[in-house]
């Protein structure tokens, strides 16, 4: 399961097993989706993913949403905008169609919301030993605009880093659903798509470096993966980090980092300094981003490192994470 939890124990499976497996036939910057140039210089932002969420209907959303938000987020994060998806769906033997149905509307409304058009799919029927209700998988394809340039590997020391909003709120929504547990108010999954928030922040010019959308991992995770492919330090500061107190006291109870928590409806952006507040400023005006702020810088010291300023003046480490804290979270 481990494997499966988008820390370090994925990224060795990637790095060890499947690149020296594929040799020659693979190309991959191993960001969210990859960018290809066809014709006279178009580009595109291809990204495929699939969704084991359980259960597969939790508070705020389903897994059909999931799976629409989820690829068109992964394509916005190269900023694209995104056009086309597939649909696949595995399907336990027994899956009560009433269940289906639903998981099938929430899907095509969310691609409705979203503007994207589900344009080819397959379907497949596994027995009962071998699956657990519906997985579904999403392909989707996107066109990045001239002049756009966004990747995993452009931050650069002085950079600022922010985020759209709170963190942590899709796992706890999930996991209080699964096991039962009340927190005195209901907290609801943060399932978006959020195209329209990118594309707010590259309608002021901005030079936008990286965009990543936390999810599996959460926010440690992802910033973790910039540190290493740019070759930069990130400092954050701790008391400007967005969690709820429902996320902070349902992590106090099960032990887990809020940091490591995966979101599936907020994005970290890593812009030049002096258009930090140009950009926060963006992200602000839309719904989907009044609550951003800056919660740290990328420094020329501990070079491919995270680390937290705590409230008391020192620092700690923030680490990739090794396995999978919440297990079949998206």
């Amino acid at each position: 399961m481990g494997h499966g939890g988008g820390g370090a124990m994925s990224g060795e499976l990637v790095e060890h097993l499947f690149l020296p497996a594929y040799g020659a036939a693979a190309s991959a910057e191993l960001g969210d989706s990859a960018v290809l140039t066809v014709g006279e210089g178009t580009r595109l932002a291809f990204s495929t993913d699939s969704f084991v969420v359980k259960p597969m209907f939790f508070p705020g959303g389903s897994i059909g949403d999931l799976a629409v938000n989820g690829t068109v987020n992964d394509l916005a994060m190269s900023g694209a905008a995104p056009l086309f998806l597939s649909t696949a769906f595995i399907l336990q033997e027994g899956t009560e169609l009433s269940q289906l149905g639903r998981i099938a509307e929430a899907l095509g409304a969310a691609a409705r919301a979203a503007g994207v058009r589900l344009v080819t799919g397959d379907t497949k029927v596994v027995d009962r030993e071998s699956g657990d209700g519906v997985y579904i998988n999403t392909s989707g394809i996107g066109v990045i605009p001239d002049g756009v340039d966004i990747g995993p590997r452009r931050a650069r020391p002085g950079d600022a880093v922010l985020i759209s909003g709170d963190i942590g709120v899709h796992g706890v929504a999930v996991m209080s659903c699964r096991e039962g547990l009340e927190f005195g108010t209901t907290v609801e999954s943060d399932t978006a798509p959020l195209h329209g928030l990118v594309a707010g922040m590259l309608a002021t010019g901005a030079d936008v470096r990286v965009l990543r959308d936390p999810t599996r991992g959460g926010v440690s995770a992802s910033l973790n993966e910039i540190a290493r492919a740019s070759d930069v330090g990130i400092e954050l500061v701790e008391r400007e980090l967005p969690v709820p107190e429902t996320v902070r006291d349902a992590c106090s109870l099960l032990g887990l980092d809020p940091l490591q928590v995966a979101n599936e409806g907020k994005l970290l952006a890593i812009v030049p300094e002096e258009a930090a507040d140009q950009v926060l400023a963006a992200l602000q005006a839309h719904p989907l981003g009044r609550a951003a702020r800056r919660i740290g810088t990328c420094v020329p010291d501990h070079r491919g490192m995270v680390v937290a300023r705590t409230g008391l003046g020192g620092t700690r480490v923030v680490g990739l994470p090794i396995g999978e804290q919440l297990p079949r979270i998206c």
